[in-house]
């Protein structure tokens, strides 16, 4: 059983690489509640990948599928969910967010971000003559949007995701939007 209640979904926000979906997943272990990939609901409804859906569609018509997508999984119960790296930038998005949930930007560097990037071929954003350079355009871009998350948390080269999971619950549970809160302990539970 739990030792958490989350009362609200936390949505995980940030650059490609910033390890939304490997600390939300262990995040949402640690609460003891679902973790939600919003790409790969997209990809699971679309039967395509999202460098395909880009390649096909382009990237406005995967930005409007992203957010009825994000509007649909905030309806739900409360679950850790991780979004795509643009999802954020859109206004209606955030505002989303605010509404339903708490949004955590996992706050990444550069050296950082692109030591996990640079050797995936599934950035469908990375596919030109200079990820790397493209990767820096994109987070310069995207930091004023992130700035916007209601909680921020470093993320760091020496952490593991277990840490970065440990280190995002640490800092739901004392913010003040009261979203994660331990439980009171059962009297019959037993603590060994």
């Amino acid at each position: 059983m739990s030792r958490y209640l989350l009362k609200k979904p936390v949505v995980m926000v940030g650059m490609m690489g910033a390890g939304k979906t490997a600390v939300g997943t262990a995040l949402a272990r640690l609460i003891g509640v679902p973790f939600i990939d919003s790409d790969a609901q997209i990809v699971a409804a679309a039967d395509q990948s999202i460098a395909e859906i880009f390649a096909q569609y382009g990237e406005r018509f995967f930005r409007e599928k992203e957010s009825l997508v994000l509007s649909r999984l905030l309806e739900g119960p409360p679950v850790i969910l991780s979004t795509g790296g643009g999802a954020w930038l859109r206004g209606e998005n955030r505002a989303m967010v605010a509404r339903a949930g708490l949004s955590v930007w996992l706050k990444a560097d550069r050296a950082l971000l692109w030591s996990r990037v640079r050797h995936k071929d599934t950035r469908p954003l990375l596919q030109v003559a200079d990820p790397q350079a493209k990767l820096f355009e994109l987070l310069d871009a995207r930091t004023p949007s992130y700035q916007k998350a209601a909680l921020w948390v470093e993320a760091g080269p020496d952490l593991s995701v277990q840490d970065m999971a440990e280190k995002v619950l640490e800092a739901l549970l004392v913010h003040p939007a009261g979203v994660l809160v331990r439980k009171a302990r059962d009297k019959g539970e037993r603590h060994d």
